[in-house]
């Protein structure tokens, strides 16, 4: 039972002990001892880190720098098998519990059913939504893995289904207690009998059928790819990725990396449909660009007629593998590039001297701990930065954040929304992507002139 059970797919934080962390000299003041704890509990639970007894000595295969090494290697990061604030602030984003370097410690690779139709059942609901609201949620979820397989999922009522399904709070039978708000989300077990396939989900936590809380639908899209047997994925841009990400109410596209997978174990859908080079550009645009720069960018140059996908190290080596927004001043003839609380000054291939810097330094709140997206408006001079559902604007010459900021951005902009994944100007226009949809918005008109999808940057 006990070896059955510490396959469980969770979300979120483990028990807690106490090692010393590495941190490099520049962040060491940055870290509290709450920190390295959490930091400590999230190598044990995700990496298999075991406490070091004093007086004994372990192999240095699970010291935590080895454990730090893994983890930064997963994740594209800068191998150092230190703790610093790159490191540290991926650890906190909301994610799958399932060790992300050898998932399945008691188990053979592959894990299947040996069957094609499948049921589930839906044991009791949550007051978060209407009773049809979660079903949608789940049978939706079903179909991402149905539409690509021969897999077909039917409801029953009544009865032990194969894919068991309930809400819970704290200790809720399995010996795997959800803690409260804002911790675990959800677990699921892979295939196998009695627990095997069967998938919880926090009641503590609100889930929704859009970005507020935690939207039902991806959450359960994750964990049933686990019900099904899958891993977690390297790439950034899978639904199997272990971190949590809100893409977009509408135009779900189930990226090929988890579309490779699950046909791997299920083989391939008679009536599997290829994505069109609009979906296929949407997907790649949605988890490349729009949400973060995730170790390639898309390069446009005024003579170059289309965009070319370029490796963002093949460029700035010194950058870190992920950014998180970036905007040109062509005054200036400089590129910023930001990610966490640092930005980077680039002028061509050259890192300008002094940085990085630490955002607070530009006049942003020292506890704001990102950029989602930044533009730089030519006809201004100013650059407006996105974080959240606020905005600012700062005044590039005097070097300055303009009084009377932050703003709302959906009292400023309306109808894009309470928040912006990316946004680039073009031609008098701000375009603010947020999901699947892209906003053409007139700096001049101040109103919204088109609605697009999110891949017509690519013009196909």
């Amino acid at each position: 039972m006990q070896s059955r059970l510490s396959a469980v797919f969770f979300l979120l934080l483990g028990l807690s002990f106490c090692l010393t962390i590495p941190i490099p000299l520049e962040d060491s003041h940055e870290f509290t001892e709450e920190d390295l704890r959490f930091a400590e509990r999230y190598l044990r639970t995700h990496y298999d880190l075991r406490p070091n007894p004093a007086g004994v000595m372990r192999k240095s295969a699970n010291t935590v720098a080895s454990k730090l090494r893994e983890m930064q290697a997963f994740f594209g990061l800068k191998v150092t098998g230190k703790l610093d604030e790159e490191t540290y602030e991926l650890m906190q984003q909301p994610r799958c519990g399932v060790p992300d370097v050898g998932e399945y410690n008691f188990f053979p690779r592959k894990l299947k059913w040996s069957k094609s139709n499948l049921t589930y059942r839906i044991m009791n609901y949550t007051p978060d939504l209407s009773r049809a609201e979660v079903e949608r949620a789940f049978k939706k979820a079903f179909k991402v893995w149905s539409d690509v397989t021969p897999l077909n999922f039917t409801r029953i009522r009544s009865g032990t289904a194969d894919i068991m399904i309930s809400f819970g709070t704290k200790e809720h039978g399995d010996f795997y207690p959800f803690d409260g708000p804002s911790g675990l989300l959800a677990h699921a077990f892979p295939p196998g009998p009695d627990y095997g396939g069967d998938a919880h989900f926090d009641d503590d936590e609100t889930w929704s059928d859009d970005s507020k809380g935690y939207n039902l639908f991806l959450v359960a899209a994750h964990e049933f790819g686990h019900s099904l047997g899958l891993e977690h994925s390297r790439d950034p841009g899978a639904l199997m990725f272990p971190i949590y990400t809100y893409t977009g109410k509408t135009g779900f596209v189930l990226p090929d990396d988890d579309v490779q997978g699950i046909q791997e174990l299920y083989g391939k859908s008679v009536y599997t449909i290829y994505a069109s080079c609009a979906a296929d550009n949407l997907l790649q645009m949605h988890h490349i660009v729009v949400k973060e720069l995730e170790m390639f960018f898309w390069r446009l140059h005024p003579q170059m007629v289309d965009a070319e996908l370029v490796l963002l190290k093949s460029f700035w080596p010194e950058l870190p593998n992920k950014i998180d927004a970036t905007y040109e001043n062509p005054i200036k003839d400089l590129v910023f590039m930001f990610k966490g609380k640092k930005v980077w000054a680039l002028n061509g291939y050259d890192i300008m001297e002094g940085f990085p810097k630490k955002i607070y330094e530009m006049g942003f709140p020292k506890e704001m701990k990102r950029i989602d997206a930044a533009v730089h408006v030519k006809d201004t001079g100013k650059t407006l930065f996105f974080t959240g559902n606020k905005f600012w604007s700062y005044d590039e010459e005097k070097e300055v954040m303009e009084t009377g900021y932050p703003r709302l951005i959906e009292e400023e902009f309306p109808g894009i929304g309470d928040r912006v994944d990316a946004v680039y100007q073009r031609n008098g226009y701000l375009y603010f992507f947020n999901g699947s949809l892209q906003f053409e918005y007139s700096i001049w008109g101040e109103r919204i002139v088109r609605v697009l999808h999110t891949n017509s940057i690519f013009w196909c």
